[in-house]
């Protein structure tokens, strides 16, 4: 899983759950917060944080806050990276290599379900 275009600013404030305003290069953006989370100890003032730049001039916010350093450790922000990771090297476990069809999001009964994948034989539904 690969971001096009990423961009370094540093946090300083956070309005509300889906809203960041960061500073990059001086100019103060509104950036979309991808994990609506409270990150108290991660969205401090001053943070580091790492930007994606979307496909949609239209947008309301030119970018997405998908990353934070955390003293040396660069934390991810963005809560839907997990099941795309899984779901892109899904093939690469052994136990799914021979795995021909995989559904993010899979409506199963009343519930959503991470991942469904199935093979020749089997079919599985997976919880990241």
């Amino acid at each position: 899983m690969r971001y096009k275009r990423i961009v370094t600013g540093t946090f300083i404030s956070r309005p509300n759950r889906f809203i960041a305003m960061v500073d990059i290069s001086g100019t103060i953006e509104r950036c979309h917060v991808k994990n609506t989370g409270r990150c108290r100890e991660l969205l401090v003032e001053g943070a580091t944080v790492y930007l994606s730049v979307p496909d949609n001039p239209n947008r309301s916010t030119p970018y997405d806050l998908v990353a934070v350093m955390k003293g040396k450790r660069l934390v991810n922000m963005d809560s839907q990276i997990p099941n795309a990771a899984v779901a892109e090297s899904l093939k690469e476990i052994p136990m799914f290599s021979k795995v021909t069809e995989i559904h993010r999001e899979y409506t199963y009964g009343n519930s959503r379900i991470d991942i469904y994948a199935k093979d020749d034989d089997n079919r599985y539904l997976l919880e990241v």
